[in-house]
């Protein structure tokens, strides 16, 4: 029996998190991650840089980026002068860098969740929402077939569990409203209202949001300032073999 989770019998579908990825299955799908794994991707791949995500940052992830010749992004909080994080604004500081691992608990597990399923990968902010849109309608005509699927990542509670970030719920549905398809399901619907409702407000409004705050109160209101650039990048990172990079 289909599950009725699925959103099956439409094009274009949306969920949240590890569990929604999985269950509403798709082959184009878009990890929305906006306070910062995708965020930090698209300014990363805006400057000639390849990621490759990973699930966690230990000894596995050590050895991970030894075996691409690539740097292992530190914490946020651990990060000194010269390092590189999963803050977008130490990506766009960094000088000749070209390969990175980037560890992140949310969207970089589910974009290697995903791939590692064999769905296309793309990774989407508010500042390339327009452009990934462009590239998966190009891709829809030579796949015709193909279901696209958004993933806000969101956040985590304190338990673990799924915390629902607003941001995400903003980067996934201005992406669904940019792609411009029909047959879109009820979920889907729900985002592309969301993200219409504040359009005319953004940036503000991301700042305002509990996840802007909470990394404003952190001290890393620049990171919400780059998140914030709404369609400023052309930069569509797609995720294959396990590495980010622009694609053409």
């Amino acid at each position: 029996m289909t599950s009725p989770y699925a959103q099956d019998g439409f094009r274009v579908g949306f969920d949240w998190g590890p569990v929604g990825a999985e269950v509403v299955g798709g082959n184009l799908v878009a990890v929305v991650d906006v306070l910062s794994f995708t965020t930090a991707v698209t300014v990363a791949v805006d400057h000639g840089i390849d990621v490759y995500p990973y699930r966690w940052r230990d000894a596995t992830a050590v050895a991970y980026a030894k075996q691409y010749d690539a740097v292992l992004a530190v914490g946020r909080s651990e990060a000194g002068t010269g390092d590189v994080s999963l803050s977008p604004m130490t990506i766009r500081r960094a000088v000749g860098l070209s390969r990175l691992v980037l560890p992140s608990p949310n969207g970089s597990t589910i974009a290697k969740q995903l791939s590692d399923g064999g769905a296309t990968v793309i990774a989407v902010s508010l500042r390339n929402r327009v452009a990934a849109a462009e590239w998966v309608r190009e891709q829809l005509t030579e796949h015709p077939g193909a279901k696209v699927v958004a993933i806000a990542a969101g956040e985590r509670w304190k338990d673990g569990s799924l915390r629902p970030a607003v941001e995400d719920l903003w980067g996934a549905g201005g992406f669904l409203s940019a792609l411009q398809l029909d047959d879109m399901s009820p979920e889907t619907r729900a985002a592309m209202a969301a993200y219409d409702a504040v359009a005319d407000e953004l940036p503000t409004l991301l700042h305002e949001c509990a996840g802007g705050r909470e990394l404003t109160q952190y001290g890393y209101p620049e990171d919400v300032a780059i998140a914030a650039e709404v369609d400023e990048s052309r930069s569509v990172p797609v995720l294959r073999d396990g590495r980010m990079f622009a694609s053409t």
